[in-house]
């Protein structure tokens, strides 16, 4: 349980920090109170679509992979947030990912965020 709370609390860090530095991904909200629960319940999001779907597609794009010498990640990496994004806008969150690039470097962001959090925060159960 630990682990997913830490998880949730990396992906919702790297998710503010993709939001503060990019233009193009936005987070709307009428106070700070809303956009932090938006937040979370985005990372949560997130950590699903990461967990069920970016495993299928990996398998699926093995090839890619082996032929680019891993950068397809970075692709990988950009449509789930763009389909983080879609399912945000479904869910009435207000999220959203303004383009395919945007949605690369978001994706780049998140993860060197994501991973520099779960170094720094502890992740025992």
């Amino acid at each position: 349980m630990k682990n997913f709370l830490v998880k949730t609390i990396a992906n919702a860090a790297a998710l503010a920090v993709a939001v503060w530095l990019i233009q193009n991904i936005t987070l709307t909200g009428d106070s700070t109170g809303k956009k932090a629960l938006t937040l979370v319940l985005v990372a949560l999001l997130f950590g699903v679509v990461n967990f069920v779907v970016k495993p299928v597609v990996k398998l699926l794009t093995l090839p890619l992979f082996v032929l680019t010498l891993g950068l397809f990640t970075l692709v990988i990496n950009a449509l789930m947030l763009l389909l983080t994004s879609w399912l945000a806008d479904k869910l009435d969150l207000s999220f959203h990912v303004e383009g395919f690039w945007t949605a690369v470097l978001g994706g780049l962001i998140i993860s060197v965020v994501s991973w520099a959090m779960n170094v720094v925060l502890p992740d025992n159960d």
